[in-house]
């Protein structure tokens, strides 16, 4: 019989954790909304300050978009009088807007959950907002110089090729399909900061990290298999190889983050 991971112990952490933190003295819930309120606000500002820069920036960003599909000679097309306005005025600057606010918005959110926080943990936000935009960085990095044009090559050129078939290639699904791939993949490498935030608030553990980690592979592969650029099971390999030892950089983190460790160091002294 297959030994599926205990999803209700997780829940019932996720609640224990919660719980625990009822207890810390805070602000009332009318002080609670009105901090809501104010990060909320704030982080409309970034937002607003991210769209502008990135419409500023707009022809670069578009530059840098096609470069990919530029490399296999291929000609964007739009369909639609409007699509180049949607292009230069929405989906650019939302998009680039949103990049560019993400590190002040993530620290907006941690000024609202700070005073549900134990001072030991307070010490992470540092680390964790470093990792974060490090780590998508460089998926997006790897997805943009390596994975999408990559699998440009495979889906235009060698398919197109074998099948004797002219690519028409709008610039309104171009576009989506770019940021789609780029955005995922730099999301895909968040992993270990998600499973150490999870561990420090005790979500999940260390052994139970690693007693699910067959299932692990398992959706690693999976996604691998959708993002690899070909159909070789060594290329699909390549790529499942650094979200793996992500996986196991996340368990070590979560080693070392989780309470049960402390609560050991502190029985010891």
């Amino acid at each position: 019989m297959v030994d599926l991971p205990n999803i209700p112990d997780a829940l019932d952490r996720a609640r224990t954790a919660v719980k625990d933190r009822a207890d810390l003295p805070g602000m009332s819930l009318f002080e609670h909304l009105d901090e809501l309120r104010r990060r909320l606000v704030h982080s409309a500002l970034y937002l607003v300050a991210g769209y502008l820069v990135a419409v500023i920036f707009a022809k670069q960003l578009t530059s840098f978009m096609q470069a990919p599909l530029n490399q296999i000679h291929i000609q964007l097309n739009f369909t639609h009088p409007a699509d180049l306005v949607n292009l230069r005025y929405i989906q650019i600057p939302i998009v680039g807007g949103i990049l560019l606010a993400s590190p002040f918005i993530l620290f907006q959110v941690w000024l609202f959950i700070a005073p549900g926080l134990y001072a030991r943990e307070k010490r992470y936000v540092i680390p964790f907002m470093a990792a974060a935009i490090l780590l998508f960085l460089s998926g997006a990095w790897l997805g943009y110089h390596f994975v999408f044009p990559g699998l440009l090559r495979f889906l235009i050129s060698d398919l197109g090729n074998s099948l004797g078939i002219h690519p028409l290639i709008s610039i309104e699904e171009y576009t989506s399909f770019f940021f789609s791939l780029i955005i995922g993949i730099g999301a895909t490498f968040e992993m270990p900061v998600i499973i150490v935030f999870l561990a420090l608030f005790g979500i999940v553990s260390p052994s139970f990290l690693w007693k699910n980690f067959r299932y692990a592979i398992l959706v690693i592969f999976i996604i691998a298999a959708i993002i690899t650029p070909t159909p070789e099971i060594t290329t699909m390999c390549a790529f499942a190889a650094p979200m793996l030892v992500l996986y196991l950089v996340g368990i070590a983190g979560a080693w070392l983050v989780h309470p049960s460790r402390r609560k050991k160091k502190e029985k010891a002294a």
